[in-house]
């Protein structure tokens, strides 16, 4: 069942969100090489209990971090360790979520280690820019006073990446978002227009492009969390907690 938002429960999004949002930027900033992913975990967890919110992933399911920290042909999940050390090169993808009032905000970014290929730098734009040619779709559906579904939403971010050879990882997805982590529905980055659930005022969904220079196989590591690419190749990520109010799309987590 999808659960839509009245204003009331969006204003307290509004505030998620912005920790959320503030609490990746943080952990964004003091990526640089030597430094551990336990560190930045720290940082993160540190803001967001700062703010008076909880970090929404520590306890997780048994997720031992405040913050997913995942590593080159890391996709998601990768759990904050003293033992790994950034270096430079390195592209770095940071899941934070907070929960403040009863309600979520989750947001994810991907970030360079010092200088990088210019094939890394590309695959970062473009996840990055998938994400935003998603939100086009829905505005200009809102604006014209159309419909959009869900399916439209991930038919623009594959369409987007497939144009540079990239696939999109399909075993993981974006979600509904809200008094929940994790709700309904389910939002993929690949789909059919004009197929899935229509997307209407009061839902507030996660918008996350997971895609990989090579294949869009991947599999867990034996820690139960870490999920990487099956042939090695990097992986981008990057996430906005979205809400559909009756004035249009409000991206929640996005540090202004």
């Amino acid at each position: 069942m999808i659960l839509l938002k009245n204003a009331e429960q969006i204003s307290l999004m509004r505030e998620a969100g912005r920790i959320t949002g503030e609490a990746l930027e943080l952990g964004g900033e003091a990526v640089r090489e030597g430094v551990t992913t336990k560190h930045l975990d720290d940082i993160i967890h540190d803001y967001i209990v700062k703010c008076g919110a909880t970090p929404s992933f520590l306890g997780y399911s048994g997720f031992p971090g405040s913050a997913c920290i995942s590593v080159n042909d890391q996709i998601i999940h990768g759990i904050p360790s003293k033992d790994k050390v950034l270096r430079e090169g390195d592209i770095v993808k940071i899941d934070v979520g907070a929960c403040k009032k009863g309600f979520h905000g989750d947001a994810a970014r991907t970030i360079a280690v010092g200088k990088i290929s210019d094939e890394a730098k590309q695959l970062i734009e473009a996840t990055r820019t998938s994400f935003f040619r998603a939100v086009d779709v829905i505005r200009a559906a809102y604006e014209a006073g159309g419909e959009c579904r869900i399916g439209d939403i991930g038919h623009a971010v594959e369409s987007y990446v497939n144009k540079f050879g990239y696939s999109v990882v399909r075993k993981y997805v974006g979600h509904g978002v809200g008094h929940n982590l994790h709700e309904s529905p389910d939002v993929p980055n690949y789909g059919t227009p004009g197929r899935g659930p229509r997307v209407i005022s009061g839902m507030t969904i996660a918008i996350e492009p997971m895609v990989n220079i090579g294949s869009g196989d991947v599999r867990e590591l034996d820690d139960g969390w870490t999920v990487i690419t099956v042939d090695h190749s990097l992986s981008a990520h990057y996430e906005n907690s979205v809400a559909l109010t009756p004035d249009g799309v409000e991206i929640l987590t996005l540090v202004k």
